[in-house]
């Protein structure tokens, strides 16, 4: 619901009026009628259209109203016929305003067969989105008539709204195993022949390899730690061996340092002269030689850099695929360095950032290559005794404490986020209530539920009487959109479900923090909000991520300690494989990271 830019929300644009000029919106009535009346005729019908067909898609409102009323039949396995359809129409108080029973066996009457559902749902499909992109070009419109925006926000506004409605998510059909069988077949002929055992791009960092099985297409990875724990060198160093090992391009988004910069740390790196002597031309001749070298590999190596601040996702987008076209095949990896100097397009930080991620991930998904970005990690490490960090450290990432609550909609059971975490298979999760884009609770299944360890945390509490225990950077919604715990005051409206509405409901207190609990976050899909407590509070930054890999060096803390030049890459979150630490050798001077043994794999 934040701003696309200043002026138009999410909301506002769902309300533009596409019946003006001589012309009616695309539409097609007979199809969204042909579609309600087969799955009022077949039981089995709406198991075909339910995964591409959202109740939006359809023009008339009154289709819509019939269409999530067979949903919601449809997912609490009781039939879609004409009484039961009738009846949880009636209950939601929606029967006359469609027209009541007749108009409903009208339908019904009307219908001879479902079995062209599945034509009829890609044509209602394909109208809705034309009505998508007539809103979108409505709205782009107003906003280039609005001379008080910026030109670069206002075209970033404009091309992101358009990637929105590309990127709607698109559901696969069932395909037969055989096909299947021949792309793994075709991959393992590839692994093959090239020698390597891993499905993913080898990071050459062999322990890191094992664990993460190399860098898969399509991931969002996030390399997170505290400042001068070696974030970029690392990235670096891996993208200078995805680049020269595997022979893929890769492209090098750096938002702090200059191209200029970037490249000094890699000659320093390669050649294995220190950083500080490289600066100020202190080179001997055994160095120059070495140097030498240095410049001939790189030169080799498919490394591409763009150094613009302040950066935005359709930015990024634009250039990567520019990069995948010339290049003539797939990209190697695209690294962004770093998450917090993106530029979004909403005045809401926490908002933004999530926005920024979920682009981030479908960019991976798009370019099918490894996106990796680097993130701050917040304060909260240097207050406790062991430094090393925890997925909870994320900025604009947070928790909430083990015993918080959630409602099943279709059950009306209350859960804790510990049951949830514990049930183990993602299909017995149930729906909870999230906020969509127009301001309305609609139900949501999650995606996951998991831990991410102890952490201190603070109890807030209503006039309403509701209170949530939670971690000082979960972001909660408030009237000027997401802020984390820390930045919300005394009598400052949240939001708040009651009765399946969103109202609002002062802060009365915040406690402060007692020893470290056990806390849980969720990945909901699409909307990236859920109700806790009866409070809308949002998903964190990393649910978008498919690995989060954290950095820490002890020597940083302790000069003294017996790890001196080790670094530690933990894997804090994988969600397609295990977690664990892997030990790599860090040479500062150099800004290089080693495998700590030789090996000649």
């Amino acid at each position: 619901m934040g701003a696309t830019v200043q002026g138009i929300t999410d909301y506002e644009f769902n309300q533009f009026d596409l019946t003006g000029g001589d012309r009616l919106p695309p539409q097609n009535i007979e199809a969204e009628e042909e579609i309600l009346g087969g799955i009022l005729l077949d039981p089995e019908a709406i198991v075909r259209v339910a995964e591409v067909l959202i109740p939006e898609a359809f023009y008339i409102s009154a289709h819509q109203d019939i269409y999530r009323s067979a949903l919601q039949l449809h997912s609490q396995g009781q039939p879609t016929d004409l009484m039961t359809i009738c009846a949880r129409l009636a209950d939601n108080e929606k029967l006359e305003k469609v027209g009541g029973t007749a108009a409903i066996r009208r339908l019904l009457e009307q219908t001879v067969s479902s079995v062209n559902i599945d034509q009829y749902a890609r044509l209602v499909v394909d109208k809705y989105t034309r009505r998508q992109l007539i809103k979108a070009s409505t709205a782009i419109a107003q906003l280039a008539y609005d001379m008080s925006q910026p030109l670069a926000q206002v075209m970033d506004a404009a091309e992101q709204k358009v990637f929105e409605i590309t990127q709607e998510r698109v559901q696969r059909a069932l395909i037969p195993a055989s096909e299947i069988l021949l792309t793994i077949f075709s991959e393992l002929e590839d692994k093959f022949q090239g020698g390597s055992d891993l499905p993913g791009i080898p990071t050459r960092f062999f322990d890191l390899d094992t664990l993460t099985q190399g860098l898969q297409r399509s991931d969002l990875i996030i390399i997170a730690g505290r400042p001068s724990m070696g974030k970029t060198s690392f990235a670096i160093n891996v993208a200078r061996n995805v680049a020269a090992h595997a022979n893929l391009p890769v492209a090098v988004f750096s938002l702090e340092m200059s191209r200029e910069q970037l490249v000094q740390r890699m000659l320093s790196s390669e050649a294995r002269i220190e950083s500080n002597r490289l600066r100020a031309g202190r080179i001997n001749d055994q160095e120059w030689q070495r140097l030498s070298q240095a410049f001939g590999f790189l030169a080799q190596a498919p490394i591409y850099i763009d150094d613009t601040a302040n950066a935005t996702v359709t930015e990024l987008r634009s250039k990567a695929r520019r990069l995948q076209a010339e290049t003539g095949g797939a990209l190697g990896m695209v690294l962004i360095d770093y998450l917090q100097l993106m530029q979004g397009s909403s005045e809401n930080r926490v908002q933004e950032l999530s926005r920024i991620t979920r682009g981030l991930k479908g960019l991976a998904k798009e370019l099918m290559a490894p996106v990796v970005v680097l993130s701050q990690l917040s304060r909260a490490v240097e207050s406790r005794s062991d430094k090393r960090p925890q997925l909870s450290d994320l900025r604009e990432s947070g928790c909430l404490a083990a015993d918080t609550n959630l409602v099943d909609v279709d059950s009306g059971k209350t859960w804790t986020l510990e049951q949830l975490a514990n049930l183990g298979d993602a299909k017995e999760l149930p729906r909870l209530l999230s906020l969509n884009a127009r301001g309305r609770l609609v139900p949501q299944r999650p995606e996951k539920v998991f831990g991410t360890g102890p952490k201190p945390v603070y109890t807030l509490q209503t006039l309403l009487n509701h209170s949530i225990q939670a971690t000082g950077n979960h972001p909660f919604y408030t009237r000027q959109g997401w802020k984390p715990l820390d930045d919300l005051q005394l009598d400052e409206d949240i939001a708040i479900e009651e009765n399946g509405e969103l109202i609002w409901d002062p802060v009365t207190s915040i406690s402060e923090p007692g020893d470290p609990v056990m806390v849980y976050d969720i990945e909901m899909p699409r909307h990236h909000n859920f109700v806790a407590n009866r409070i809308i509070v949002h998903n964190s930054i990393e649910q978008d991520a498919d690995i989060v890999m954290m950095l820490y060096r002890p020597e940083y803390y302790d000069p003294n300690t017996n790890e001196r030049g080790i670094a530690e890459i933990i894997i804090a979150k994988h969600r397609n494989g295990p977690t664990g630490t892997v030990k790599l050798l860090f040479e500062n001077q150099f800004t290089q990271f080693r495998n700590l043994a030789d090996s000649s794999r």
